[in-house]
């Protein structure tokens, strides 16, 4: 364990990316430290930093972070989406594949969002509508518009009906918790974390076996889920080569 030299006004969330990790301050403002080589940390630069340094152009107004690969991003206030870092696949939602050292605008997302998953090379968004946009990288058919085309930007997730509480986005698979407590899931599945029972790829939503009701949240690793039950119990699924499915083996 270690102590990490952020200032005592505190922090109210922290978001961890592959090397690189963010936290939300209680001012409302972003600082990240760690690796920048792709300017994941938004301080317009891409030299590594071993302590926080404060994320250019965001001002007050952030309520959320989320962090992918080599990308972050962040909701505002006003309900919009901002993202820097890695671009090469379309992540950051800004129309080009330019890497960006400080936050910009995801097209067409400038309010109506109420949070953000960042993927490995994706990101999704749920809006106030309880529908569900994805941008970036779709070799898998992460952003579950039935295609496997990458985007630019956002797109929307086919077949959700506009019942999504919550998503969470993994390597190359995303989830959502949808309004009745069961769990959907689209992307890569070469390990069964879409926990349809194959391992075959989905392109659009697909029902997770099992879990028809009775889920309170969800959480995506790089190729395994888990999902918090009303009951205070967590399922997991997908890849589990060092035991990260937690069942003994």
């Amino acid at each position: 364990q270690c102590t990490v030299p952020l200032p005592n006004t505190g922090f109210v969330a922290i978001a961890a990316g592959d090397v690189h990790t963010c936290a939300l301050m209680n001012g409302g403002d972003v600082k990240c430290w760690g690796y920048n080589y792709y300017s994941q940390l938004g301080d317009g630069m891409t030299s590594d930093r071993p302590t926080p340094v404060n994320t250019s152009g965001l001002g007050s107004e952030v309520v959320a972070i989320t962090a992918g690969l080599y990308h972050t991003c962040a909701l505002t206030s006003r309900g919009g989406v901002k993202c820097w870092g890695w671009n090469i696949l379309g992540q950051l939602g800004d129309g080009t594949t330019t890497n960006q050292t400080t936050p910009v605008n995801v097209s067409g997302l400038s309010s109506g969002v109420v949070a953000v998953a960042a993927g490995d090379a994706h990101t999704c968004a749920l809006t106030s509508g309880d529908g569900v946009k994805c941008w970036g990288a779709n070799y898998a058919g992460e952003l579950g518009d039935g295609t496997t085309t990458d985007r630019l930007t956002p797109v929307d997730v086919s077949g959700l009906n506009n019942r999504v509480t919550a998503i969470a986005a993994g390597g190359a698979h995303t989830c959502t918790l949808m309004s009745e407590g069961s769990v959907k899931c689209w992307g890569g599945n070469d390990t069964s974390q879409l926990g349809d029972g194959t391992m075959t790829n989905q392109t659009m939503p697909v029902d997770v076996n099992g879990l028809s009701s009775g889920v309170v949240a969800i959480a995506a690793g790089g190729a395994h889920t888990c999902a918090l039950t009303s009951r205070s119990g967590v399922k997991c699924w997908g890849r589990n080569d060092t035991g990260q499915l937690g069942d003994g083996t």
